[in-house]
């Protein structure tokens, strides 16, 4: 299984960082880093935050309220999807009962 692990370098805020990770896992965690990077670089570029370690807290709070809001509209649409789905049963269930009663 340690085949399947390579170590990737990564570069977050002009630093080099080696991290190792499956190797189908390589293009996830290399985008990843590109996207801490660029958060970390424009909350620095912002000028309100000082120091490596507030800017790292601050870029994983946002992108944790970025997660938080994907996850809350992916479910509201999974509770619509839901919602049409029993108006659909129920307008089946309908005309099944329908033909049933032509039937007789």
């Amino acid at each position: 299984m340690s085949a399947d692990v390579n170590t990737v370098k990564v570069n977050i805020l002009d630093k080099d960082y080696q991290v190792s990770c499956p190797a189908a896992e390589r293009d996830a965690l290399v985008e990843s880093a590109r996207y801490l990077d660029q958060q970390m670089r424009t909350i620095r570029q912002g000028g309100k935050v000082v120091g490596v370690e507030r800017i790292a807290v601050m870029a994983a709070l946002n992108i944790t309220h970025e997660l938080i809001r994907q996850g809350q509209q992916s479910s509201l649409g999974s509770q619509d999807l839901q919602e049409r789905i029993r108006r659909l049963t129920t307008r089946i269930d309908d005309s099944i009962n329908s033909v049933r009663q032509m039937e007789m």
